[in-house]
C-alpha cells in the first residue's frame, strides 16, 4: 500500500466548501492551500465530502438492513414471541458492534490524524494492531457468550415465550461474533482514508446477501428464527471477506501482521479515539434491555404478554434504520475533521460542522414528518397483529417528535471523538441511550403507565440535546482560541 496515496487524497478532500479563506494556517508541511491573504481559492469540485458522505450513509443504511430484515421475515411467521426475540438478541448484537466500533473507530480516528501530519508508518502500524486486536476480542466474546449464553438470554430481558427462540438465534449470533467485529474495523478503516466507496462494497454484499438468504432458510428450508441468524452468520462472513479484498484494492492502507505491535501506546490510542463508541454501543446494549424490561412491565399491566417488547422492537428497527442515514452522514465528516484538525485547520472544521448539522436536521425533519403520518403502515410492514401496531405507533410518534434534536447530538459526538476529546465525547456518547434513557424507562412505566414507555426516549432526547450544547460550545471555544494564537504567531 501506498501510504502517500492517503495523504494526497486528504489533501484533495480537505475541505467541505468548495470556497475557503487562504490564509487559515493552509500550510501543511511544505504543502501550501490557497494562496494570497484573504483571496478565495476554489479547492475543488467535491465541496460537501460527498466522495464520502454518499457511500458512508449507503454503508450505514444497508447495515440497518440486517437486523430489520430478520424482523420482517421473521414477523412472516407471524408468532410475536419469535419476532420479539430477534429484538431480545439485538442487544446482545450491540455488544459485538460495540467491539467492534471501539477499535475501528479508535484506529481509524488515529490513522486520519496521523495522516493529516504525515506521520504514514505510525498509520500503518496502527491499522494492522487496531485489526488484530478487534478479531481476538471478537473470539473472546464467542467464548464467553457460549459459556454464558443461558445466563446472557435471560439478562437480556428474555420472557418464557421468548426464550427458546432467543437461544436459537443468539448461537449463530456468537459464531458471527470475530467476523463482525473484524468487519466493522475494516469499513471504519477505509472509511477514515477516503475509501468510504469501498467500504460501501463490502457492507452492501451483505446486506444484499442477508436478504436473499432470510426467505430462503426462514421458509424454504423451514429453519424458523434459526434461519434467520444463519443469514444473517453468513452474510457477516460474506462481508468480513469481501472488505478484505477491498483494502488490497483501494488505495488505503494494507493490513500488513508485521506492523502489528504490543506497546501499550497504540492501545492507549485506540481508547482515546474508541472510548466514546464503546460508550456509546455499549449502553446502547444495556438500555436495549432496560427497554425489554420496561416494555415486558407494560405487558403484564397490559395483560398483552409480549406484544410491547415486539411493538418497541419494530420502533427500535425503524428509528435505527432513519438514524443510519445521520450516522453514515456524520461519519462521512470524520475523516475531515480528523484530517483538518490533525494539520490546524480549524477555520475548515467549523465550517464542515456547521454543514453537517443544518442538513442533518433538516433531513431528520423530513423523516420526522414522515413518521408521524405513517406511523400505523410502518409498524405494520413488520408486524400486523393489531396490539403490536396501536402500541408501536403512538410510541413512533412520540419519537418522531424529538427525532431531528439528533443531528446537533450525533455531529456534535463525532466531532468531538475524532478530536481525541475523550471525556466530553464519552459524556455525551453515554447521555442519550445511558444516563438519561435508562432511568426514564425503567422508571416512567411504573408511574404512569404505557405512556411512560412511549415518551421515554423523545424525554431522553430533549435532555441529551440541552447537555451536548456548552459541551459542543466548550469545543468551538478552544478552537477559536487556538486560532487566534496562530495567527498571532
Amino acid at each position: 500500500m501506498k501510504a502517500t496515496a492517503c495523504i494526497q487524497w486528504y489533501k484533495r478532500y480537505s475541505s467541505y466548501h468548495e470556497y475557503q479563506e487562504a490564509g487559515d494556517g493552509n500550510r501543511i508541511k511544505g504543502h501550501t492551500y490557497g494562496s494570497g491573504s484573504g483571496s478565495k481559492t476554489k479547492k475543488n469540485d467535491d465541496p460537501a465530502g460527498r466522495s464520502m458522505a454518499v457511500p458512508t450513509i449507503i454503508s450505514m443504511l444497508i447495515s440497518s438492513v440486517y437486523n430489520m430484515a430478520d424482523t420482517y421475515f421473521v414477523g412472516k411467521l407471524h408468532d410475536i414471541s419469535a419476532t420479539g426475540a430477534v429484538g431480545v438478541v439485538f442487544s446482545f448484537m450491540a455488544v459485538i458492534q460495540a467491539v467492534g466500533f471501539f477499535f475501528g473507530h479508535g484506529s481509524g480516528n488515529y490513522i486520519s490524524r496521523q495522516l493529516g501530519k504525515n506521520h504514514a508508518e505510525n498509520a500503518e502500524t496502527m491499522a494492522a494492531t487496531g485489526f488484530i486486536w478487534s478479531f481476538v476480542c471478537g473470539f473472546l466474546v464467542m467464548a464467553a457468550g457460549f459459556l454464558f449464553q443461558d445466563k446472557i438470554v435471560w439478562a437480556l430481558q428474555a420472557t418464557e415465550t421468548i426464550y427458546p427462540y432467543a437461544m436459537e438465534y443468539l448461537t449463530y449470533i456468537l459464531i458471527a461474533s470475530p467476523f463482525m467485529c473484524g468487519a466493522l474495523v475494516l469499513n471504519n478503516q477505509l472509511r477514515f482514508q477516503g475509501s468510504a466507496f469501498y467500504g460501501m462494497i463490502g457492507i452492501t454484499s451483505g446486506g444484499i446477501l442477508n436478504m436473499l438468504l432470510d426467505p430462503l432458510f426462514i421458509f424454504t428450508f423451514r429453519l424458523g428464527v434459526a434461519g434467520a441468524a444463519i443469514a444473517t452468520m453468513i452474510s457477516q462472513m460474506v462481508s468480513f471477506f469481501v472488505l478484505l479484498i477491498m483494502v488490497n484494492k483501494s488505495d488505503a492502507i494494507k493490513i500488513k501482521i508485521k506492523k502489528f505491535s504490543f506497546s501499550f501506546r497504540w492501545l492507549k490510542e485506540i481508547f482515546r479515539g474508541g472510548i466514546p463508541s464503546l460508550c456509546r454501543q455499549g449502553i446502547g446494549s444495556v438500555s436495549t434491555m432496560c427497554l425489554n424490561a420496561g416494555a415486558g412491565y407494560v405487558g403484564v399491566v397490559m395483560g398483552t404478554g409480549d406484544a410491547p417488547i415486539t411493538a418497541m422492537t419494530v420502533v427500535t428497527k425503524v428509528v435505527y434504520f432513519a438514524s443510519s442515514a445521520l450516522i453514515g452522514f456524520g461519519q462521512g465528516f470524520q475523516p475531515v475533521c480528523g484530517y483538518n484538525y490533525g494539520a490546524g485547520l480549524y477555520g475548515r472544521v467549523k465550517k464542515a460542522f456547521w454543514f453537517c448539522v443544518k442538513t442533518s436536521s433538516a433531513v431528520l425533519l423530513l423523516f420526522s414528518v414522515a413518521g408521524i403520518i405513517f406511523a400505523p403502515q410502518l409498524i405494520a410492514f413488520f408486524q400486523k397483529e393489531p396490539e403490536v401496531v396501536s402500541f408501536g405507533a403512538v410510541s413512533l410518534r412520540y419519537q418522531c417528535f424529538t427525532f431531528a434534536l439528533s443531528g446537533w447530538i450525533v455531529i456534535c459526538n463525532m466531532m468531538q471523538q475524532t478530536m481525541g476529546k475523550a471525556v466530553r465525547a464519552s459524556i455525551l456518547a453515554l447521555s442519550r441511550q445511558g444516563l438519561m434513557f435508562i432511568p426514564l424507562v425503567l422508571i416512567l412505566p411504573r408511574v404512569i403507565g404505557p405512556l411512560g414507555l412511549q415518551i421515554a426516549q423523545p424525554i431522553a432526547d430533549i435532555l441529551t440535546f440541552l447537555i451536548a450544547i456548552p459541551l459542543q460550545v466548550s469545543i468551538l471555544k478552544e478552537m477559536k482560541e487556538e486560532k487566534l494564537r496562530q495567527a498571532a504567531a
